[in-house]
């Protein structure tokens, strides 16, 4: 499968109240963004399973793809198109044993090696940061910057995405380091609308 990702929306719905997150997310769907990363660590398995398929459902005729954190069961029993594991997941070859070869495997990665060893398991995208500051990230330990983020590009074959401290003005400089694309949840819920933000964004390509 051939795996083209340049935006990915990872949804924070503490952040985003008080607008409801699928009305929030039937704009990003409208809007175009590549992928979307359902992070709702707090949610008991009810709730999550009620959201992850009225996601997928709502995105269903778009080109927009859902993935749930960590979840690998809530994605399979609600039809997302995959998972993303973090540091405390199974690792990507374990998550591959149970799924077909079109289910997204997605890996967050805070350095070269630990991006190496994901494509190496399998997984199908990363991303990789902190790339910049930023409070949410503090705790994975300084900023990685352009640089790491480079010899990471030069060395990884599948899609890489930066993270961490993203904006607009930003998603350039880690495109001309390598970076397929971008992640972030502030940079699609703050500012204008997203279809707005979306297309701003996507003149960077460019």
């Amino acid at each position: 499968m051939s795996l083209r990702i340049h935006l990915c929306y990872i949804t924070d719905r503490h952040g985003l109240a008080p607008r409801p997150l699928l009305s929030h997310l039937q704009a990003v769907a409208g809007a175009g963004v590549d992928l979307v990363q359902l992070r709702e660590k707090d949610l008991a398995c009810r709730e999550l399973l009620g959201l992850v398929k009225s996601a997928v459902e709502l995105c269903r005729g778009s080109k927009t793809r859902i993935v749930v954190n960590d979840r690998l069961d809530m994605a399979i029993a609600a039809g997302a198109h995959g998972v993303h594991l973090g540091g405390q997941s199974a690792p990507p070859e374990a998550v591959r044993r149970h799924v077909d070869k079109n289910f997204l495997v997605g890996v967050s990665c805070h350095s070269m090696g630990e991006a190496l060893k994901a494509e190496a398991g399998g997984a199908d995208y990363i991303l990789l940061g902190p790339i910049f500051d930023t409070p949410s990230k503090r705790p994975y330990g300084l900023p990685l910057g352009l640089n790491k983020l480079s010899e990471a590009a030069n060395h990884i074959r599948i899609p890489l995405l930066a993270l961490g401290g993203i904006t607009v003005a930003r998603v350039r400089p880690c495109l001309d380091a390598g970076a397929t694309g971008i992640a972030a949840i502030r940079l699609f819920q703050e500012g204008p609308s997203v279809a707005e933000r979306v297309h701003e964004l996507r003149r960077q390509f460019h």
